[in-house]
């Protein structure tokens, strides 16, 4: 489903992504693993087209995605949730999730079919849906940020390190509400520090160490990995 090739990316004379390839097949759930500085989030911005990439090439469901503008990748069923949320906090939680319906704008009938899934998967959503999103918990707004994201109708999901910041009883509350996206049908591309946690519900994983792919395969290797272990899960 998406096929990424050989991706580059500089900053000027530095180079942030060197040569990155991987995939995710439908219905996938697939985690990147990485320390901060890897280089998994100019992984997603390139990806979702808000960076563009030196080189390489970004294909999504035989579509060619590469250097097409960030409006057009959503609109094709690619989406990202940021790292940070990037929430507008004076705002409603309403309002912020219907920014995620923007390129399906002229589909009323769609969205709102869409906002309530959205709600039955966050209940306490629906009770703040009026709320400034800024004055709610850091795992509410974690979940208006996902929410946000699912209003663009993902095929697959992007998500940035969703756990950040977030207590461990959260993270793993969050964890699970993935993990439901996923088996609903969306395939899911998750960037993590929280290795342990995210491993648990993967179907593969990828290492990104210093924008280069270290090392790939499925949860169960990786877990018993001796230097994974070392570096990200601390056993």
């Amino acid at each position: 489903m998406l096929q990424l090739e050989n991706l580059t990316l500089h900053y000027g004379a530095y180079r942030a992504l060197h040569g990155v390839s991987l995939h995710a097949a439908e219905g996938e759930l697939v985690v990147l693993l990485g320390a901060n500085g890897a280089g998994k989030s100019s992984l997603f911005l390139t990806t979702s087209g808000l960076h563009k990439p030196s080189g390489g090439s970004i294909k999504f469901r035989g579509q060619e995605l590469t250097g097409r503008r960030p409006s057009d990748v959503v609109a094709a069923g690619l989406v990202q949730c940021p790292e940070g949320r990037k929430l507008f906090p004076q705002m409603s939680v309403l309002k912020n999730l219907m920014l995620g319906a923007y390129v399906h704008r002229s589909d009323g009938a769609g969205n709102a079919e869409r906002l309530r899934e959205v709600m039955d998967l966050f209940p306490i959503l629906k009770q703040k849906q009026d709320d400034a999103a800024g004055s709610l918990s850091g795992g509410q707004q974690q979940m208006v940020a996902i929410g946000r994201a699912l209003m663009g109708r993902p095929k697959c999901l992007l998500l940035d390190e969703p756990s950040l910041g977030l207590a461990p009883l959260v993270v793993r509350q969050v964890l699970e509400v993935v993990q439901r996206i996923n088996q609903a049908g969306t395939t899911v591309l998750l960037a993590e520090q929280n290795a342990y946690a995210a491993l648990k519900i993967a179907h593969r994983a990828y290492v990104l160490e210093g924008g280069r792919i270290a090392m790939e395969g499925d949860p169960d290797s990786l877990m018993n990995n001796e230097d994974v272990r070392r570096a990200y899960i601390g056993a």
